[in-house]
């Protein structure tokens, strides 16, 4: 189910096209390449496509009686940090935070993002596998950092293993048991953040956990309580 390719723009792009064409892809099926020219993070920001490292994609068709397709976050969350947690030593421990990052101490290991295509979600995952990238104003993490370095498409596996079990639960679970995972897998509660787009001022509080529905809950210094939908957040 994992199709291996040299070079594209963007996984997702490149997956969301072939859905909108009527391309019957299976779910389950992932686009994983070498190198992306025009990989894309929140906000259309560049993803660095290091050697070595992991790019790719994979689509979730909605169906009836589905949870919120915004939980799917959650859901690539939980494969990611149990497929990244495989390759880490025992001193070093990732943590999920909200809504699409893998951080290792104050350092982001793994970013998803996900993008509507024809009646479902295409979600892309990159990881620093092998190379950590140079990003202003932010710490990266290689995998090969802390431990073991992974095989490009052994990690492949185990991930699209890691994600498809957790949609499964997603589906036959709800969110309710998604949410109490990804909590276990999250930084503590009262960790100090920070919420706001590059520029605007941003929110300040202590993380408070995750609402029914999956959103962010802040704790505020004036001691009123804020639930957050979307947004940068940031370790303040």
């Amino acid at each position: 189910m994992i199709e291996f390719i040299a070079e594209t723009g963007s996984t997702n792009a490149d997956l969301a096209a072939r859905i909108e064409r009527g391309e019957q892809l299976a779910e389950g099926h992932w686009l994983v390449a070498d190198r992306q020219t025009a990989g894309r993070g929140r906000q259309g920001r560049a993803w660095f496509d290091g050697s070595g490292n992991f790019m790719g994609s994979t689509w979730v068709a909605a169906s009836l009686g589905d949870p919120p397709l915004p939980s799917l976050a959650l859901v690539a969350g939980l494969a990611l940090h149990a497929a990244s947690s495989e390759w880490l030593d025992p001193v070093h421990i990732a943590f999920l935070k909200w809504p699409n990052d893998l951080m290792i101490g104050g350092a982001k290991l793994a970013g998803i993002l996900l993008e509507r295509a024809g009646g479902g979600v295409v979600v892309g995952i990159g990881v620093n596998l092998a190379v950590a990238p140079a990003i202003d104003a932010r710490e990266t993490a290689a995998l090969a950092d802390y431990g073991a370095e992974p095989e490009r498409d052994h990690f492949a596996h185990t991930l699209a293993v890691a994600f498809g079990r957790e949609l499964a639960l997603w589906r036959s679970e709800g969110l309710a048991p998604l949410i109490a995972r990804w909590l276990a897998a999250a930084h503590p509660p009262g960790t100090h953040l920070a919420v706001g787009e590059p520029g605007e001022i941003p929110i300040r509080g202590t993380f408070a956990g995750l609402d029914p529905q999956g959103a962010l809950i802040l704790d505020l210094a004036d001691g009123t309580r804020q639930t957050i939908h979307a947004g940068e957040v940031r370790l303040a």
